[in-house]
């Protein structure tokens, strides 16, 4: 690389920031529209808004979600009590859409560890998948063959068949 360099092609920018030089003595409108501006539509609506903010500030109200008290199941429902069987349908229903998130949150954290581990996935992803045989065998075993149109009544009833069969199967076995 030569000495000399061309001082033309490669400019040294100014060490300071030159201060301009008004030419007139007729103020800038703009400035006078931008003060217009700011008292005319700025501050009113920054201070209406300030008020708001304040009044909010005191009656703070959390949005995370719906809180249902628990109601009685449909096994402790009195015959011919048909509010009690809708609000245990209800509950029934709710607590089903509960346990779909569920299998489906630990489905996505599974896929998410298998993206990520890659080649690994079995050995470092090994308690996700137990985790998600547990929870998939829970939602099967309480909601398995129930279908689209399962109800608390069938629920309860395959959970009695269920339990009717495990007593008949460790009677066996002791005998």
């Amino acid at each position: 690389m030569p000495d000399d360099h061309d001082w033309e092609a490669y400019k040294v920018p100014p060490t300071r920031t030159p201060v301009s030089e008004r030419t007139t003595s007729v103020p800038n409108p703009v400035d006078y529209f931008q003060s217009a501006f700011n008292y005319v539509l700025d501050t009113p609506v920054t201070f209406i808004r300030d008020l708001i903010e304040q009044w909010q500030n005191k009656n703070k109200f959390y949005y995370y979600h719906q809180k249902f008290r628990r109601v009685p199941d449909l096994s402790q429902c009195l015959e011919g009590d048909y509010l009690c069987y809708y609000e245990a349908e209800a509950q029934w229903r709710r607590d089903r859409m509960v346990d779909q998130e569920i299998v489906e949150i630990v489905r996505e954290r599974m896929a998410a560890c298998k993206q990520r581990e890659g080649p690994n996935q079995f050995q470092n992803c090994a308690k996700e998948m137990e985790l998600l045989a547990q929870v998939t065998k829970a939602y099967q075993d309480r909601y398995g063959d129930l279908g689209y149109h399962g109800n608390a009544r069938t629920c309860l009833m395959k959970q009695k068949h269920r339990m009717m069969e495990e007593r008949k199967a460790a009677q066996e076995n002791q005998s």
